[in-house]
C-alpha cells in the first residue's frame, strides 16, 4: 500500500531524513516511532504530497478519494457543531448523512454532537478530526499522533476503533512517540531517530531481539538500547 525507498530530505543545511526505506502492507497497522524532531511528520508530508523529497521515492497505492488523512485539527469550522462539520464533509463526498451520527458515536462524540467546535476540549477536537478522516471509510488512513492529546481511557478507545477499521479492510499508517501503545496496536513498526530508521519489524519480535533479558516487551528499552535516547 505504501512503498518508501531511500528517502532523503534537507531543510537548508539540516538533514531531516537520510536513506529511509520501509513498506506498508495492505490491511496492516504500521507505525513510525520516535521523539519529536525525528522526522516523522516530514515523512507524512511527503506521503501526502505537501513536501517533495530531495532523493528517493514515496509511492502510495490509493487515490485521493481512497485516502483518509488526520494531520492536525485544521479544516474544522469552530462556529459549527461536529454534526454540521461532518454533514458538510459528507455532502462534498456524496455520502449518506446517516453515516455522520454513526461516525461521531464511534469516536465518542455523540453527546457533544450539537456543541460548537470552539467549545470542545483539545482531545474532543482531535477525535472530531479523526471522525472526519474515517467518515468515508478510506482504503488507507494516515494519522499523525492520533492519540497525543487524549486521556488514557479515550486513547484506548481510539486504538480499539483503529483495530476495527483495519479488520474492515483499511490500511493504517501512523506516527507516535507512545511505544506502549504501538506495541499493543501495530503489526509492524519502524523506530526513527534523527531522520534514520534504526530498526523495523513486528513489535514483539524487536523486543525479543533487543531485550533478551526482559520478561515484558518494552519498545522504549529497545529505542534506548539502539539510540542512547530515553523517550
Amino acid at each position: 500500500m505504501i512503498s518508501v525507498q531511500n528517502l532523503a530530505k534537507k531543510f537548508g543545511d539540516e538533514t531531516v531524513l537520510s536513506d529511509v526505506t520501509f513498506h506498508v502492507k495492505t490491511q496492516e497497522i504500521f507505525a513510525l516511532l520516535g521523539p519529536s524532531g525525528a522526522g516523522k511528520t516530514t515523512i507524512i508530508n511527503i506521503l501526502t504530497g505537501q513536501t517533495t523529497p530531495d532523493s528517493g521515492t514515496a509511492q502510495v497505492d490509493a487515490t485521493p478519494r481512497e485516502l483518509g488523512i488526520m494531520l492536525d485539527q485544521g479544516g474544522l469550522y469552530p462556529s459549527l457543531s461536529p454534526t454540521d462539520n461532518l454533514n458538510l464533509y459528507a455532502r462534498i463526498y456524496n455520502l449518506p448523512l446517516t453515516r455522520v451520527g454513526e461516525t461521531l458515536e464511534s469516536v465518542g462524540l455523540a453527546d457533544s454532537a450539537k456543541k460548537r467546535v470552539s467549545e470542545l476540549s483539545r482531545g474532543m477536537t482531535q477525535r472530531l478530526a479523526l471522525a472526519r478522516a474515517i467518515l468515508y471509510k478510506p482504503r488507507l488512513l494516515i494519522l499523525d499522533e492520533p492519540t497525543s492529546a487524549l486521556d488514557p481511557g479515550t486513547a484506548r478507545g481510539i486504538c480499539k476503533l483503529l483495530q476495527t477499521i483495519r479488520e474492515q479492510g483499511t490500511t493504517i499508517f501512523l506516527t507516535t512517540h507512545n511505544m506502549d501503545e504501538a506495541l499493543k496496536l501495530c503489526d509492524r513498526v519502524a523506530l526513527l531517530h534523527k531522520g534514520e530508521i534504526v530498526t523495523q519489524g513486528a513489535p514483539v519480535e524487536l523486543c525479543e531481539k533487543h531485550n533478551a533479558l526482559r520478561t515484558v516487551p518494552d519498545l522504549e528499552a529497545v529505542f534506548l538500547e539502539l539510540t542512547g535516547v530515553e523517550l
